[in-house]
């Protein structure tokens, strides 16, 4: 026969504080993202119509930014999972405006945006979400790629990424509060 004896330490302004932040619709952040892939996963096998930006699926994508049939849709399927998430940002079909500095992180975790630099474009031209991370690997879910991972691919595709070819990551997710 055994007994167990819990300890119960308490730090100011700490007794009620959630373990994770809650975002404004009440799901824990790790909840949010675990659905966030989800929906990415859904999209998986989504493929233009005639390999020229488009598509029904596309258009969708491409709809929830403003864009039209035929213009470069990587950022726009990126805001589009958010959107269905009930999420009114990011929103922008120009991937370098998912990287602004405020929301810059060094942290590989899942619903995490990857941006890929192209020194041809001397930019970010390219932009995908993290499924999940593995040391210097990262395996993510991209629209408007390829089995090469191409910014001007044909579908929705999941691509293994080392960390080198990364250039930055931003965090839509977390919401920064100010601790008590």
């Amino acid at each position: 026969m055994g007994f167990v004896c819990l300890t119960y330490i308490s730090f100011p302004g700490y007794a009620f504080r959630p373990v994770l932040n809650e975002n404004s619709s009440g799901r824990s952040q790790a909840e949010f993202r675990m659905k966030l892939c989800e929906e990415a996963r859904k999209q998986l096998g989504v493929r233009e119509r005639t390999g020229k930006n488009d598509g029904q699926q596309v258009e969708l994508f491409l709809a929830v930014v403003g864009l039209k049939k035929g213009e470069p849709w990587c950022a726009a399927f990126i805001s589009w999972l958010f959107h269905k998430m009930g999420r009114t940002k990011p929103k922008s079909g120009w991937s370098p405006d998912l990287f602004p500095k405020s929301k810059l992180t060094k942290a590989m975790l899942p619903g995490n945006l990857i941006g890929i630099y192209f020194p041809d474009k001397k930019r970010i031209a390219h932009v995908g979400m993290i499924e999940k991370a593995r040391g210097s690997w990262i395996v993510a879910i991209e629209g408007n790629t390829n089995l090469k991972g191409s910014r001007e691919g044909d579908g929705v595709y999941r691509k293994r990424r080392h960390l080198k070819s990364i250039h930055q990551i931003s965090d839509w997710i977390t919401e920064k509060r100010q601790l008590l």
